[in-house]
C-alpha cells in the first residue's frame, strides 16, 4: 500500500494536535474511570495492572508504586479500591512474606473491554489509512515522546526535591 498525500506540518503544529489530544485524553480517562466505578489514579495503576499481564509479566506492589510514580502507601490504597471493585486481587509471595503479587481479576477483563473496546476500534480503523512503515514511525515516535516526557517528568521531581517541595500527586 502506497501512503496517502498527506497535509505538510510542522513540528510545532504536531505539538500543538499532541497537546490537544492529551488534554482531551485526560478528560476521556475520567469519563472512563468514572463509568468503571473508579478514579483517574485507580484507573492508571489498573492500566499497568494489564499491561505486565498481557507481557506475562509479574507485578509487585512495589513495582506498581515505582510505575504510577506513587508512594507505597498511596498505592496499598489504590490496591484496596481495585480489589474491592474486583480488577485485581493480591497474592503473597511463597519466598518473600514482605512482598505482594498483584494479579488481575480474570473477570475484569470483560468489564474493561466494554468501555475500551469501542475507543480502540476506532483508532484501529485510523491506521487503515496508513502503511506499515507509516504505523512503524508513528510507533517509533510515541515510544521515543514517553522517554522523553518520563525523563521530563523525572527532572520535575528532581527539582522539587532539591527546592523541598512535592509534586502535586493524585
Amino acid at each position: 500500500m502506497e501512503g496517502k498525500a498527506r497535509p505538510e506540518a510542522t513540528a510545532d503544529q504536531a505539538l500543538y494536535e499532541m497537546d490537544r489530544l492529551i488534554a482531551l485524553a485526560q478528560f476521556g480517562q475520567q469519563d472512563i474511570a468514572g463509568r468503571l466505578g473508579l478514579n483517574v489514579t485507580d484507573l492508571t495503576c489498573l492500566g499497568f495492572v494489564i499491561e505486565a499481564s498481557l507481557a506475562g509479566e509479574s507485578l509487585g506492589a512495589s513495582d506498581l508504586a515505582a510505575r504510577a510514580r506513587l508512594s507505597t502507601g498511596a498505592v496499598t490504597g489504590v490496591l484496596n479500591r481495585l480489589e474491592k471493585a474486583r480488577f485485581i486481587r493480591r497474592e503473597s509471595d511463597l519466598t518473600d512474606r514482605r512482598r505482594v503479587w498483584v494479579v488481575m481479576d480474570e473477570s475484569a477483563q470483560l468489564r474493561i473491554l466494554e468501555v475500551y473496546g469501542p475507543f480502540y476500534e476506532r483508532l484501529r480503523l485510523l491506521f487503515a489509512d496508513f502503511t506499515r512503515d507509516e504505523v512503524a514511525v508513528l510507533a517509533d515516535w510515541f515510544s521515543k515522546a514517553r522517554t522523553a516526557m518520563q525523563e521530563s517528568l523525572d527532572d520535575l521531581r528532581e527539582a522539587a526535591r532539591v527546592e523541598g517541595s512535592s509534586p502535586a500527586q493524585d
